[in-house]
């Protein structure tokens, strides 16, 4: 039998439950730790920004367009979009819980490229964002300015071109999204002077695209060149347009008699910023926020560790009276939630060493039961690892409950095995051995028992089945 071949073989016995303890403590630092299992549905998210369009106009050349071509997914449950008045469409597709996200996202990405000629121009030269989304966020982090010297318009251009893209690449974050826009040129049109020298919106935009490019000049003493050219340099002209008189000497059409028509005969150009749909706040105090989404999978405590390890790095660069807040933040709910359960956890393993010994009365059988307790909780980690599931407080409370039925099967090996020495006086070995073949099919039937009773918890669908197939799982474990 099973129990014969680890009686005779104790330190394959050792081996093997080293192996399973090593493999448990490997397995906790790749886990993620969340409050909960992952409950909503894996979604993707389609975003593009029209600017200057109305949510109607918006709605029309870009969200319809879009959804039309996505059809055709497996196991989708439903689509939601939304148009607004500050140019942006997002598309959310919703699928199946268990959908692999990844291969969700590639579907999406090549169901859009068939949409992306017939969006308007100016979003195919901008490009539409394909994100695995989550509905919450993992944290706020915003910057103020203490002294004053810098208002909200500053701190959002700083945030958008300085950190935004930083904090997109930290590990384990999956979306950062900005509320507000960086710094941008913005020309006011006056319609009754546009109608008086027979221009359109159209016309000024398209002068200015054509004014404000990178181009480049060439060289000097290029080749081939003339014998004797001892010189090849490089002309360096003016390309992008800087300062708001720059912007307003554009010729826009020169008339028959020589005049020129330019963009401030139409309008006055001003520095602002990209779009003024949001201007975030702080304490009364003007701010730049970024909201950071966790990607799927990563763990929640690491990545906003990572996120704050981030902007301590970026802060050594700041401008004076700049300043890092965390307005709103997850984790600290997560920490003291896990911290709660594993002293839980902690304080049911002593106070089932110290029951035991005051009923068993000897410290040796006491220790059997216990030494079983690291190997089969560490054993449990390592089959979380393996089926994918996170360190959350389900999993957690499952091991506290398991703790009990662990120990209750020690306790009858060991409580048989003594009652076996005292009545037949057989040494320890024998009487283990003996009691095993008494009782194994008592501990088997009282495994399968458990396993018949959470066992069925982990093939219930939807988001019950969900939460209980992660508590199934390790009690069964």
């Amino acid at each position: 039998m099973l129990s014969k071949f680890f009686l005779d073989r104790p330190v394959f016995a050792w081996v093997l439950a080293i192996i399973t303890m090593l493999g448990g403590l490997l397995a906790i630092y790749n886990l993620p730790v969340s409050q909960y299992p992952p409950i909503a549905p894996p979604s993707i998210a389609i975003d593009a920004m029209y600017p200057g369009a109305s949510a109607k106009t918006v709605e029309d050349s870009v969200t319809q367009i879009i959804e039309q071509k996505m059809t055709g997914f497996d196991n989708m449950l439903y689509m939601s979009a939304t148009s607004d008045s500050a140019g942006s469409s997002r598309i959310e597709l919703t699928f199946t819980p268990g959908t692999d996200p990844d291969l969700a996202w590639s579907q999406v990405q090549n169901k859009l490229q068939l949409a992306m000629a017939s969006l308007p121009e100016v979003i195919q030269r901008q490009g539409v964002k394909v994100s695995k989304s989550t509905r919450n966020y993992l944290m706020m982090v915003g910057l103020i300015s203490e002294d004053g010297s810098m208002d909200g318009n500053d701190l959002r251009d700083y945030v958008v071109s300085n950190i935004e893209k930083v904090l997109a690449r930290v590990p384990g974050v999956g979306e950062v999204e900005a509320m507000g826009s960086a710094y941008a040129m913005r020309v006011w049109l006056n319609p009754e002077k546009l109608t008086d020298y027979g221009l359109t919106v159209a016309d000024v935009i398209a002068t200015l695209r054509m004014y404000n490019v990178e181009v480049s000049a060439g060289q000097f003493g290029g080749n081939p060149a003339v014998e004797g050219q001892r010189l090849n340099a490089s002309i360096i002209v003016q390309n992008l347009l800087q300062t708001p008189d720059e912007f307003a000497s554009i010729p826009i059409r020169t008339n028959t008699d020589g005049s020129v028509v330019r963009v401030k005969d139409v309008g006055r150009t001003e520095l602002g910023t990209e779009f003024y749909g949001v201007e975030p706040h702080f304490n009364d105090k003007p701010s730049a926020m970024l909201a950071v989404r966790q990607a799927p999978g990563a763990n929640a405590l690491d990545t906003a560790n990572a996120v704050k390890t981030a902007m301590e790095e970026l802060s050594r660069y700041f401008p004076p009276g700049m300043k890092v807040i965390y307005p709103y933040e997850t984790t600290p709910f997560v920490e003291v939630a896990i911290r709660d359960v594993v002293r839980t956890l902690c304080e049911a393993i002593v106070l089932v060493f110290l029951i035991m010994y005051l009923f068993m009365g000897n410290i040796r059988a006491t220790l059997i039961p216990t030494i079983a307790v690291p190997v089969v909780i560490l054993g449990t980690f390592g089959i979380l690892g393996l089926f994918g599931f996170s360190i959350n407080m389900l999993t957690m409370f499952g091991m506290v409950l398991a703790i009990g039925l662990l120990v209750d099967d020690a306790i009858v090996v060991v409580e048989n095995v003594e009652r076996i020495m005292s009545e037949e006086g057989l040494p320890p070995r024998e009487a283990t051995a003996k009691s095993m073949d008494q009782i194994t099919s008592a501990l088997i039937g009282i495994g399968l028992v458990l396993s018949a009773v959470f066992g069925p918890m982990a093939f219930m669908g939807g988001s019950t089945g969900i939460i209980y197939r992660q508590f199934s799982v390790t009690i069964v474990s």
